[in-house]
Order: C-alpha cells, then sequence, then structure tokens
C-alpha cells in the first residue's frame, strides 16, 4: 500500500504570467519564487514543470518507479491531469485550446479540456466564456489580429466564488483580473493566443499570438455555463457533491468532513487539494494539508478519513488502452 504523497508545486510567474498577482501568498502563505506568481502547479508531469514531492522527486521518477501501483489499472501514460491555482490580477489573454485529434497531428500532444473551480472573485469580475450569439469564425478574424472590435464578440460572465464551469476545447475564453481559480485539465501546455489586449514587455514587446491555429480550432457554438452540483452523499460525516463529470475528469467537492470516508479506488489516481485545514487519517498514518496543498493518492492505497476542508477531488477518467 502506498500512502498519500505531498506534492510541491512547480511555479509560472515573472515575465511567465505578466497579469500575476501576490494572492496565492498572501491568502493560503504559499512560497512564491517571485513576483506575479500566476501560476501554481500542484500537480504536473510537465517537461520542466513538474511537481515533486517532499524528497524533491519529480512526478515522473514517482511514475516510474511506482507504475500502476500509482496510476492505476485504468490509466495509461502519458499522466492524464494537471491541476493547478491560478492567480489573474488582471486579465489573461484571449485563448483557445485544442483538442487530442488536432493537438496530436500538430504537436504529438494532448489536446486541452479543462475546468475551473472560482476560489475568489472581487466584486464585477468576470470570465469570458465562448462567443455571443451569431458570432462565427469568420467574424473572429476580422477582429482578432488589430482587437478592434473584438470585446464586442466575447461573452462576458460574471462570476462568484464556489462556482465551476467546463472549459471544453475550442472555446473562447479568458480569466478577468481580480480571480482566483482552481484548475484540472489534461496534462498539455498547448495554448493558441488569439489576442493579449495590447500587453506588453519592459522592451515593449508583446507575447506571440497564434491566430492560424486558433481559428481552425474554435468552436463557436460552445458556450459554457456554471455547473450544478449533484449530491452524492450528505450526512453527519459531510457533503460530498459532484461537481462536474467529462469524458476526461471527475470533479468532487468535499465538504464540513468530521469523518468522511473515502474508500480507495485501485482502478485509478485521484487528486485531492485541500481549500481549507484538512486532515487526512488511516489506519498507518496521518497527513495534515494546509489549505491550497496537494496530495496525490495513490490507486494502491488505504481508505481515509477526512476531517476539515473543504477540500476538491480531481479523479481521470480511464485512459488504458486508448
Amino acid at each position: 500500500m502506498l500512502p498519500p504523497i505531498l506534492m510541491r508545486p512547480a511555479w509560472r510567474h515573472g515575465s511567465a504570467t505578466p497579469w500575476g498577482g501576490e494572492r496565492l501568498r498572501a491568502l493560503y502563505g504559499k512560497e512564491a519564487p517571485g513576483e506575479r506568481a500566476g501560476e501554481s502547479l500542484e500537480l504536473s508531469a510537465i517537461p520542466g514543470l513538474e511537481s515533486r514531492d517532499e524528497q524533491g522527486r519529480p512526478l515522473s521518477d514517482l511514475i516510474a518507479l511506482y507504475g500502476s501501483r500509482l496510476l492505476g489499472t485504468a490509466v495509461g501514460e502519458p499522466f492524464p491531469l494537471l491541476i493547478k491555482l491560478i492567480d489573474a490580477r488582471e486579465r489573461l489573454s484571449v485563448q483557445v485550446h485544442p483538442g487530442d485529434a488536432y493537438a496530436k497531428a500538430r504537436h504529438s500532444k494532448l489536446g486541452k479540456n479543462e475546468a475551473w473551480v472560482i476560489l475568489d472573485a472581487q466584486p464585477g469580475a468576470r470570465l469570458i466564456m465562448g462567443l455571443k450569439d451569431n458570432v462565427g469564425v469568420k467574424e473572429l478574424e476580422a477582429a482578432a489580429g488589430t482587437g478592434a472590435g473584438l470585446g464586442g464578440l466575447l461573452r462576458e460572465v460574471a462570476v462568484r466564488p464556489g462556482e465551476a464551469y467546463y472549459i471544453p476545447a475550442g472555446t473562447v475564453h479568458a480569466i478577468g483580473g481580480g480571480i482566483l481559480l482552481y484548475e484540472v485539465q489534461q496534462s498539455s501546455d498547448i495554448t493558441y493566443r488569439l489576442h493579449d489586449w495590447g500587453r506588453v514587455d519592459a522592451r515593449g514587446q508583446g507575447r506571440a499570438l497564434h491566430l492560424k491555429d486558433s481559428l481552425a480550432v474554435t468552436q463557436p457554438d460552445q458556450r459554457p455555463r456554471a455547473s450544478q452540483p449533484e449530491a452524492l452523499m450528505r450526512d453527519e460525516t459531510g457533503s460530498w457533491e459532484r461537481l462536474l463529470d467529462t469524458p476526461y475528469f471527475q470533479l468532487d467537492r468535499l465538504s464540513r468532513c468530521q469523518n468522511l470516508l473515502l474508500p480507495p479506488d485501485h482502478t485509478r489516481f485521484r487528486a485531492l487539494t485541500a481549500l481549507g485545514p484538512l486532515t487526512l487519517t488511516w489506519p498507518s498514518g496521518e497527513l495534515i494539508l494546509p489549505a491550497a496543498q496537494t496530495t496525490l493518492l495513490p490507486a494502491c492505497g488505504q481508505g481515509l478519513s477526512l476531517w476539515g476542508g473543504p477540500a476538491l477531488l480531481a479523479v481521470p477518467a480511464g485512459t488504458a488502452g486508448r
């Protein structure tokens, strides 16, 4: 049996996230490596941005060491999930991601279907979630290069903490300023940038745009809405609800945990991210998680008792044999 594995994040910060802020440090005490720390990669097998265990071993080494005992019998390689915490002090670029077929043909990588849970949002904070009605790729192409008139084509949605959104590949989207969120996605680093609001660095240089690829994969009729949570369990031990059930992952929220039992699943690993102080106990041990900390739950593990929270539980879809 393998115990829960506490993971230490990789970071994207500084010039890599010019829109990033300081709230991951200020609200959660996370040890960001520098200013404008926009992304904490809590569970990542992305080369050069791998999360690590407490001994400093990257996730790829853990996979090589434990194999199916870690991943589970239903999960194959490549490692299927990437989990981040994102602090958007300013709005991110307008983006769109490819699905598996396009990403494989173009980059030999997985596509990027993703989901967000809003952790904190300043008054008036909004997401861009798709295009407005009757806007197609031609209209988007005409506006995207210069940005002139682009804002009038984009569908903006006011958000509140606790809401969850699934953003399938092909959806034009952007995270607005003043939002702190949890993201779970396929393990992919492919982003096609449509527009970056005229942002430039200290040398006056803007970031690259990817108009051809963006327009090739855009699905103009996709307009995500907040999910409707499904109660799976609610009793004196706590609340367990399903936020999302997608072809790529499930995402559950566990709240008010008072000896809430999390049974083992030998078919696949799971990732548990604490949103409030959380204690995990099992017959041979205990793990205390501060808020905004993620632990990897190996498939070959024991049942757990949870105390505190809330927490988000991400579970990959079966990938073995795909």
